[in-house]
């Protein structure tokens, strides 16, 4: 995280549920269901599994439950963990989280989804980690509740609910893992079942950042839930790519340096700019938005506006961020190539790519960064000025 890069990231998947309301008859817990050609919990353990970031998780099953077992090691990935879940969802998550502890530090980060979410996008995961990247002692994913809300009694409606500011609370959510375990503890310790991890944390005073989430990452509760998870699994299969390529140029002008992925470099010249004239930046954000379909920097920056005058173009990448993962879109990678015959870059290459993750909310390897000349050709060769082109791969 760029606020405290020593923080690890880690996940915890609460599966120990035997799933009575989706079938009475507990033939099948319903983490079990079939969809889409896998399990309800491989899809939800899917968007998980493709966050490089997330060093472990560990899933928590019943005692005895061997389907469950085999099925995580049938998945082959070195980071997914078996611990033993208790008998609530609450007491579940603890046990994950008393797993985690041997090898974590109380401020490293936890995850905690439901097994019965499958329907999560790596975007989400993605836009999470952002918030507390920014600062925020937490984050939930969340979705506005739009429907008119009524309120029931003995069978009939009571009141209309007023749904401004209501929120439907979604999965996973993000907190600190000594901060989460303390609160989960003081929890069952004064007897209050909390429904999900924010309940506990707001016992606490802490107010989490809600981060908006798809209406579509439902939980499978009914049977007939699965029909909805598998059309939106299905849609996903299909479209679920964009590249995005982007290009910029500045001149030199007056200056005693240069501004490139974020890094102030020394150099003979400066640019000539509206806002700092970081070619690499600027190239990013028109990959990005032109993946996005939504025009170029130039419609969401415009130089004509002042409160951009001489700004830092790092703002812009993360507002672009933002507009990626409120599409639903995850970086799949992101190819920055610099042409200039100066300033070299080979030793700001990976500060470079630190800020450019950092502000898009990925891991470092996501992002690469290169350099080239024009072999003295062009405007370029003569040292009139410096360009940067990108390309980018979204996935929804």
């Amino acid at each position: 995280m760029s606020h405290a890069a020593a923080d690890r990231i880690f996940a915890v998947v609460p599966a120990a549920g035997r799933g009575e309301r989706f079938d009475p008859h507990a033939r099948q817990p319903k983490q079990y269901a079939r969809l889409a050609g896998a399990t309800v919990l491989e899809w939800s353990l899917e968007a998980l599994r493709r966050e490089p970031r997330i060093a472990r998780i560990v899933i928590a099953l019943r005692a005895g439950d061997e389907q469950g077992a085999a099925l995580i090691d049938a998945l082959g990935d070195a980071r997914l963990e078996r611990t033993v879940g208790g008998g609530s969802r609450q007491e579940s998550v603890l046990r994950g989280l008393e797993h985690l502890s041997a090898g974590a530090a109380p401020t490293d980060w936890v995850l905690v989804h439901d097994a019965a979410r499958p329907c999560l996008a790596p975007g989400e995961v993605q836009a999470l980690l952002a918030a507390v990247a920014a600062g925020a002692p937490g984050a939930v994913l969340a979705a506005p509740v739009f429907d008119t809300v009524k309120r029931e009694a003995a069978g009939a409606v009571a009141a209309t609910v007023e749904r401004a500011g209501l929120w439907r609370a979604l999965t996973p959510q993000l907190f600190r893992l000594g901060e989460l375990r303390s609160a989960l503890e003081a929890a069952l310790a004064a007897g209050e079942a909390v429904t999900d991890e924010s309940q506990a944390m707001e016992r606490r005073g802490v107010r989490p950042a809600l981060v908006a989430g798809s209406p579509f990452n439902i939980k499978v509760t009914r049977a007939e839930d699965l029909e909805v998870a598998e059309v939106v699994l299905r849609g996903r299969a299909t479209a679920r790519m964009r590249i995005g390529q982007g290009t910029d140029v500045h001149a030199f002008g007056e200056g005693d340096h240069v501004m490139l992925g974020g890094v102030r470099i020394a150099h003979t010249r400066g640019v000539v700019a509206h806002s700092d004239g970081d070619v690499v930046i600027h190239a990013l954000c028109d990959a990005l938005l032109g993946a996005l379909g939504a025009g170029d920097i130039g419609q969401h920056f415009p130089d004509s506006d002042a409160r951009y005058r001489g700004a830092d173009s790092r703002t812009f990448l993360r507002e672009v961020a933002a507009k990626v993962r409120a599409a639903g879109f995850a970086l799949v990678n992101a190819d920055v190539t610099v042409l200039a015959e100066a300033p070299r870059i080979a030793r700001h290459r990976a500060a470079m790519v630190a800020n450019l993750a950092a502000d898009l909310g990925v891991e470092a390897s996501l992002v690469n960064v290169k350099a080239t000349t024009t072999e003295r050709l062009g405007f370029l060769g003569r040292g009139e000025g410096l360009a940067a082109t990108a390309t980018v791969l979204l996935q929804s």
